[in-house]
Formats: structure tokens, C-alpha cells, sequence
């Protein structure tokens, strides 16, 4: 295949950029972003002609969804990302996601570096300052659409749009207070993790070397996310917390992005026990690609055929229903903000020490990228259209339809 591949389901986009409705340089600071599109070499997976053709049909058809993104445009120069993140207003990649085959992103935000009070990110008035922001903006163009319900991931496809699902890495910042909850899901959150790296208030996170498991107020946090409607996650919590989460949720529970430990060994994938009881409860498991993640000692550098591994793992461990894709990817240099934010992201507790670094994870570098060539991945390797269908979507629809409030 050539670079210059044709791609289906692109969506009505009239052009707009984020906050083009204020006057830069008098009602904010303007910075030089990153590209949103072919920042590096663009690379498409090779497949046949009739192969193509295929994914072209796949992506029309069916519902695309990924389960972890963030979809903010990083400055270009990593020098000013501090700044940056204190002035509280990010960028979204509009036009690129116009052109990602995308029907339905869970938006996880920036609020791990949410800095405008605090370098140590998760305080509750920067989150929320960061939703109304973030919110505002979508509330200003109209491919993006806000989705609060199931009938908003069906209709956004049939529009032409796409459904942008509001969801926080951890419950850091509700502190002690349930109500919070309340608040969040008010905002237009509809899933949560239980806690980010750090231990909270709820649990243990994976880079506490002690797990105490899920707290009682952490008990009491899941039954409110089950009686509000916001799908819980534990793809950053230690493993016994992962555990009393999924058995203490009266509904599923998902891993939104994470990998097999069984196929690299470290804290940042899962063990199989915790995958295994994940998908008895009827939950589903998403595979990341965020830089050096879902790595392989059969394919040590990050690439696709890397995370496609940890994909067929999980899937052979637990069944096709119970497997989807959250790439967890961004626009800008990704491995540069893990190296200057890795105190705050814990990403020595969540890496090995002796990895194949790579500068970009090649055919996965931002969520424009991934999912065109997750699906000529799975059509070269000869998945049926069924099991393709429930691995881009229709898994994630099932858990959404058991969690969410009616």
C-alpha cells in the first residue's frame, strides 16, 4: 500500500481549531502546537489491494471505538509544557480526528498533569476547570458531539460525527467526598478509574510496593459509580485493588488500557488472574499503545506487532468478547513528555529499566493513526468480520449498555 491510501468514514468537518471563537494573544496565550498529522512519517500498514478495500467497508460500516485517548495537541517545544499546562486550556485535534475512522473516543483529559494549582495534578477545582474548558470548546464546533448516552454513540455515526465520551484516569480527586461523583457525572463523565499510579483514597495504585486492596470508602465509591452509570476502571491500579474492585462492582468492570504481564513483565500490564476475573464479570480489556507499554520479548521494539501480541494473548486467555483497543496515544512527542514528566507519571514504576526505546511507536503514533491500522492488522491476519466487529466496538458497546444508567 502507498502512503496515499484513501480513508473511509471521514467525518463533516468544517474546519474548525480549538477556541477560535476568542481573540488570541488578548483572551489567551497562543503556543506553537504540535502537528496533528504526520508530526513523524506517516506509516501504513501493508495489506492488498482487496484487503483495503475490506478495512475501507469495516470502517464505514461498523462502529469504531477507542476506549483510552487523549486527544490534546501538545506545544511543540516541551520547553514551554509546564507553562502550558498551568494556563489550563487545551487544545483538541480536530482535524485529524476527522480523517482517524473514529465513532466514539473516551477523552481521558490531561488531569495527571493538570497544573494549574499544583504540579502534582488530580486537585479537584483544576479538574473541573479543565472539563468546563475542554467542554466549552466542543460546545462551539459541531463534529464533536458530547455523549452522555448510548443513543449518543449510535447517533453520532449516523450523523457523520463523532461521540466524545468524558472519562478520568483515577478518583483522586473526589478526595472523600462520594457527592463528588455526582458532580463529575453532572460534567459529562461516564468512567473512572479507581486510582492513577499513586495510592488515593479508593485503593492502591501500581507503584505502591504495598497493596492493601480496595478502601472502605473505596467499597462505598464503586456502589455509587454503579448507581450513577459511570463504568468503573482499574487499568492503573495495583493488583489486589484491581481485584476487590472487579469483585465488590455489582456490574463489569473495565481495563480501558494495559497489556498482559505475561508477555512483559512490569506493574504497568496486568497478570493474568486480574485479565481472567476482569472478563468473568463480563468486563472487557482494552490493549494500550502508549510508548514502551505493551512491549514483547518477540518484538522488543514498540511497534504494532508488539501490541497486536498482547491483543492475541488476552483474547486467546479470555475469548474474543472480552477484548478491544484503548491506544491511549496523543498529539505531540510522546516519549518526550514521558521523559519530562516522569515523576509525576510514575513511569519508572511502570516501565523496565533495560527497554528498546523507540522515539515514536511506529503505525500507532496518535489517535488519527491507530485504528486504520488496527483494522488492516486484523484483516491481514484473517479475523472474521464478526470477531472484527466486536474488537472495534461492539465489546465496549456491550459494557456501556450494562453500566450506563438507562
Amino acid at each position: 500500500m502507498t502512503q496515499t491510501t484513501k480513508q473511509g468514514n471521514k467525518k463533516i468537518y468544517d474546519g474548525y481549531k480549538s477556541f477560535q471563537y476568542l481573540e488570541a494573544g488578548v483572551d489567551y496565550k497562543e503556543y506553537k502546537l504540535s502537528k496533528e498529522n504526520d508530526r513523524v512519517e506517516p506509516y501504513v500498514y501493508p495489506v492488498s489491494a482487496d484487503e483495503e478495500e475490506t478495512v475501507q467497508e469495516i470502517l464505514v460500516q461498523d462502529y469504531i471505538v477507542s476506549m483510552h485517548e487523549h486527544t490534546f495537541v501538545m506545544p511543540e517545544n516541551l520547553q514551554e509544557f509546564y507553562e502550558f499546562r498551568r494556563q489550563g486550556r487545551d487544545w483538541t485535534g480536530f482535524e485529524a480526528l476527522s480523517q482517524s475512522g473514529l465513532d466514539v473516543i473516551f477523552e481521558n483529559f490531561m488531569d495527571g498533569t493538570a497544573m494549574i494549582t499544583s504540579q502534582a495534578g488530580w486537585k479537584w477545582s483544576d479538574v473541573i476547570h479543565d472539563l468546563g474548558i475542554r467542554f466549552s470548546d466542543i460546545a462551539h464546533q459541531d463534529m464533536v458531539i458530547k455523549a452522555e448516552r448510548i443513543s449518543d454513540l449510535y447517533r453520532a455515526k449516523k450523523e457523520g460525527k463523532i461521540a466524545f465520551v468524558g472519562a478520568l484516569e483515577s478518583s483522586t480527586m473526589i478526595e472523600n467526598e462520594l457527592d463528588r461523583l455526582d458532580v463529575l457525572y453532572g460534567f459529562g463523565i461516564r468512567t473512572m478509574g479507581i486510582v492513577y499510579s499513586e495510592a488515593n483514597q479508593l485503593g492502591a495504585g501500581l507503584r505502591e510496593p504495598n497493596d492493601g486492596g480496595l478502601t472502605v470508602f473505596g467499597k462505598q465509591a464503586v456502589r455509587r459509580m454503579n448507581k450513577l452509570g459511570i463504568t468503573i476502571d482499574v487499568s492503573h491500579a495495583g493488583d489486589k485493588t484491581s481485584l476487590d474492585t472487579i469483585e465488590t462492582s455489582e456490574k463489569p468492570v473495565t481495563i480501558n488500557h494495559a497489556g498482559a504481564r505475561a508477555l512483559w513483565d512490569t506493574k504497568r500490564l496486568k497478570p493474568d488472574d486480574v485479565i481472567k476475573a476482569c472478563a468473568e464479570k463480563g468486563g472487557v480489556i482494552a490493549i494500550e499503545a502508549a510508548p514502551h507499554s505493551t512491549i514483547t520479548h518477540n518484538h522488543p521494539e514498540h511497534n504494532i506487532e508488539s501490541f497486536m501480541e498482547h491483543f492475541e494473548y488476552t483474547a486467546n486467555l479470555v475469548g474474543i468478547d472480552h477484548v478491544a483497543f484503548g491506544p491511549d496515544t496523543l498529539f505531540g512527542d510522546h516519549v518526550g513528555i514521558h521523559d519530562l514528566l516522569a515523576g509525576q507519571l510514575s513511569i519508572k514504576s511502570a516501565q523496565m529499566a533495560n527497554l528498546q526505546k523507540v522515539e515514536y511507536v511506529k503505525g500507532l503514533e496518535n489517535p488519527a493513526e491507530c485504528f486504520p491500522n488496527i483494522v488492516r492488522w486484523l484483516v491481514k491476519k484473517g479475523y472474521s468480520r464478526e470477531e472484527i466487529r466486536k474488537v472495534v466496538g461492539g465489546n465496549i458497546f456491550r459494557v456501556l449498555e450494562a453500566t450506563w444508567a438507562k
